[in-house]
């Protein structure tokens, strides 16, 4: 049979909430060149001494706030996207979907196994990723390569881009914040991304005298910045507030999730809540469009932290926007991207 593998990617996730499964988790992840970009000696010291035996337990009780039934939001989220994705295309008899964790289980090495069949004489990776950074969309196809190279399918491989300015994605979101739009409920929106060590925005600009130099460095994309994870996100939020509306005055841009003592992109979300609410605003809608799927960042960070952070500095309510997870318009999307993608020979 000339069947189509479909592996869908996202970041990972603990195997249970507990301090010693996380604390496995966060060694995978943070022992990543791509996440933590020094030497692997420091890099060992600061992940397995500095690191990880304080934030294991902390995390954890994270993950237990948020947990599902089914396991961890992020897991549960994806399955059911990889889940609708294969319903969509039930049609198309020619199509197998998986899903796999960059970090965690299931492994992108165990999928690709599956994949690499004698029937599979393609695999198509969507990394879950709208926007590139080396720390999530490159990480997740280097490792995606070296499972295929040690199975001998390497060939067979083709990767979805990151589609940040995509028109169907951008609709994606402004649906799912259409009702809080249309209904008046708050009287500012924050588009939260996840943040990056300004040092991985640097390395990519080829220029060294663009991307953090000038204030306007990420108001347009251009050859220069064309992989700059912060003016995808600029451009992100830009196409969805304009599909819903927004002026330039309705809307915030912010990054959230930042780790250790290096300066990272902002504004951060957290001095953005505060700033808003001693500003007198009282209602604030938040989405967070670098995560097509809802998970610790967005559920507890945003919804149980960052609600509590704006009601404490003065503000009376916040509302986390739900992510895409496996709502129908978003299903359908991926599944005639995957499809379009194939008939197209691997190109857009």
């Amino acid at each position: 049979m000339n069947h189509t593998g479909v592996l869908l990617i996202n970041l990972g996730t603990p195997d249970a909430p507990t301090p010693e499964a996380v604390g496995r988790y966060l060694r995978e992840f943070l022992m990543d060149g791509f996440v933590i970009d020094v030497p692997r000696p420091l890099r060992w010291f600061l992940v397995n001494v500095v690191i990880v035996p304080r934030r294991k337990i902390q995390s954890a009780r994270a993950y237990q706030k948020v947990q599902l039934p089914g396991g961890s939001p992020l897991r549960v989220y994806t399955r059911e996207l990889a889940e609708k994705v294969t319903e969509a295309l039930a049609k198309d008899d020619h199509c197998v979907v998986e899903y796999a964790m960059r970090y965690g289980n299931p492994s992108i090495a165990s999928t690709v196994a599956r994949l690499c069949s004698p029937d599979v004489s393609r695999i198509i990776a969507l990394p879950l990723y709208p926007q590139y950074a080396e720390s999530s969309y490159e990480t997740a196809v280097a490792e995606t390569k070296r499972a295929a190279r040690e199975l001998d399918c390497a060939d067979r491989l083709s990767f979805f881009p990151p589609f940040y300015d995509r028109p169907e994605f951008i609709s994606a979101f402004a649906r799912r914040m259409a009702e809080t739009r249309e209904n008046d409920w708050a009287d500012h929106f924050v588009f939260s991304f996840h943040s990056l060590p300004e040092r991985h925005l640097k390395r990519l600009d080829a220029t060294h005298e663009h991307c953090l130099f000038k204030s306007d460095c990420c108001d347009q994309i251009s050859a220069v910045n064309h992989k700059c994870y912060r003016a995808q996100c600029f451009f992100t939020a830009r196409a969805i507030a304009a599909q819903l509306g927004l002026k330039q005055d309705d809307y915030t841009v912010s990054f959230q999730s930042r780790l250790g003592r290096a300066k990272w992109i902002g504004p951060t979300t957290e001095v953005v809540l505060r700033e808003l609410a001693q500003r007198g605003v009282k209602r604030i809608a938040v989405s967070c469009p670098s995560f097509v799927a809802d998970c610790l960042e967005t559920l507890e960070e945003m919804g149980i932290r960052g609600r509590q952070t704006f009601i404490d500095a003065g503000g009376e309510e916040l509302r986390l926007i739900p992510s895409l997870n496996a709502d129908p318009f978003w299903v359908d999307t991926v599944a005639d991207w995957i499809v379009g993608f194939r008939d197209q020979g691997g190109s857009l």
